[in-house]
């Protein structure tokens, strides 16, 4: 049983709001009083002095969310190390655990994803964030920008499973969660240089998207490539600075 236990009005609520939509089995107390028979995990404000050996989380008033989500693995028997699995992408799908629990996923934006990575690892000891190695330019954006946390780069061949009716969009939330279960090799860095194929694809949906026919150049390719630039964002700086090349291969420029 999961017990509330703040003089905090604000996590109060918002804890037990989350709680009681999720059907969760709770109790409340003033955060002097004894703890009750059958408690398994104890949800507090930062402010709030309790002496308990449960596992212990505390709560922000503006994310009781994330509290509730630990609690509940607490309460499964999920405690344990956090582990965050990252199948990369444009849009990533992210997936933070505890223990063998999954508490928390998130399919977001390339550009959100170091900084979903870093909240979710922000209050764990020793976290470990496993990247799969697939997308590989993607995949290196993250793991270069991920720093004082431990990132292992992990072998993600079959992890990516057979979506069934209902499921479409899932695959890349549900293939992380297969990553953070795979053991892999610490990184602190990774260089890859996109192939002059892979390039040339981002030069030619420049094409396909533009007016005029025209494709943006090959730096602006490598910039789309790293996940810096969408290629819309890539074809409005040509329209701002720059003259594309045109489909037949000329810089337009005559």
């Amino acid at each position: 049983m999961i017990v509330v236990a703040t003089g905090d009005f604000e996590v109060y609520h918002g804890v037990v709001t989350e709680l009681r939509e999720r059907g969760a089995r709770f109790t409340t107390i003033e955060p002097d009083q004894e703890l009750p028979e059958g408690a398994t995990a104890v949800v507090t404000a930062a402010d709030d002095r309790i002496e308990t050996d449960l596992p212990r989380i505390v709560a922000d008033p503006d994310d009781p969310r994330r509290a509730v989500e630990r609690a509940l693995a607490a309460v499964r028997g999920g405690g344990g190390r956090t582990i965050v699995g990252v199948d990369p992408g444009r849009r990533p799908g992210i997936v933070v655990c505890a223990g063998e629990v999954v508490v928390e996923a998130f399919h977001v934006p390339l550009g959100d994803a170091v900084s979903t990575i870093r909240e979710a690892v922000a209050d764990a000891p020793d976290p470990v964030v496993r990247v799969g190695d697939g997308a590989r330019i993607q995949g290196a954006r993250i793991v270069n920008d991920l720093e004082d946390v431990r990132v292992e780069l992990v072998d993600e061949t079959g992890t990516t499973p057979a979506l069934g009716a209902g499921a479409r969009g899932m695959g890349d939330v549900l293939a992380a969660v297969n990553i953070a279960r795979i053991d892999g090799e610490v990184r602190e860095e990774r260089i890859v240089e996109p192939t002059a194929g892979e390039i040339q694809t981002i030069k030619d949906r420049s094409r396909e998207r533009s007016e005029g026919n025209r494709a943006i150049d090959a730096a602006l390719a490598r910039r789309v490539a790293s996940g810096e630039l969408t290629i819309e964002e890539a074809l409005d700086v040509h329209r701002e600075g720059g003259e594309s090349e045109r489909s037949d291969g000329t810089d337009g420029s005559g």
